[in-house]
């Protein structure tokens, strides 16, 4: 079955980074896309960065663009989120997302909160 497990979410201060972590399970990681969303209260889930298979292509929200790096490590079957520069509105609960067998797949989610 298909897993998604997020890690690495914590409280730092405006400036500050964080790494996140998706350790996935249940199907070819290296062959999938994958991606984080984010969502902050009352309002809704919004894609964050996605990658391809091969780590090749990397797509990003202009509003983390420039700060936040998506990269995967398919010896692992991890993804990864690197957030620097991190200000208040990065505040959210990040997922991973994967679509597999044309279903979509999330993990539990991990809080980022970025206050001083």
């Amino acid at each position: 079955q298909v897993q998604l497990v997020e890690s690495g979410g914590g409280l730092v201060q405006p400036g500050g980074s964080l790494r996140l972590s998706c350790a996935a399970s249940g199907f070819t990681f290296s062959n999938s896309a994958m991606s984080w969303y984010r969502q902050a209260p009352g309002k809704e889930r919004e894609l964050v960065a996605t990658i391809s298979y091969l780590g090749i292509s990397r797509n990003y929200a202009d509003s983390v663009k420039g700060r936040f790096t998506i990269f995967r490590d398919n010896a692992k079957n991890t993804l990864y989120l690197q957030m620097g520069s991190l200000n208040p509105e990065d505040t959210a609960t990040y997922y991973c997302h994967t679509r597999h067998g044309g279903q979509n797949y999330w993990g539990q989610g991990t809080q980022v909160t970025v206050s001083s």
